[in-house]
């Protein structure tokens, strides 16, 4: 497992995040506080607050992880 730290702040961001992660064969969360999200879940991920940095942990080995890492780097904390 994998964990990077990212943030999606606007409505766009959240919308290209959910396509990409979409096309990905593993699974992926989003950790925000106690809870624990589908990231390929548009309406779990506007159930959370996206005015703060969100934790995604990436459930995979090998080459598919390194496929999602550079997925969800695009969005890693600015």
């Amino acid at each position: 497992m994998r964990e990077v730290k990212i943030f999606l702040g606007t409505i766009e961001r959240v919308k290209d995040f959910v396509n990409e992660v979409s096309h990905l064969e593993c699974d992926v969360d989003i950790v925000s506080g106690r809870y624990v999200i589908d990231a390929k879940s548009i309406m779990g991920i506007f159930s959370t607050d996206l005015s703060k940095p969100v934790n995604v942990r990436i459930h995979a080995q090998g080459a598919e992880a390194e496929k999602a890492l550079q997925v969800v780097q695009k969005y890693a904390e600015e």
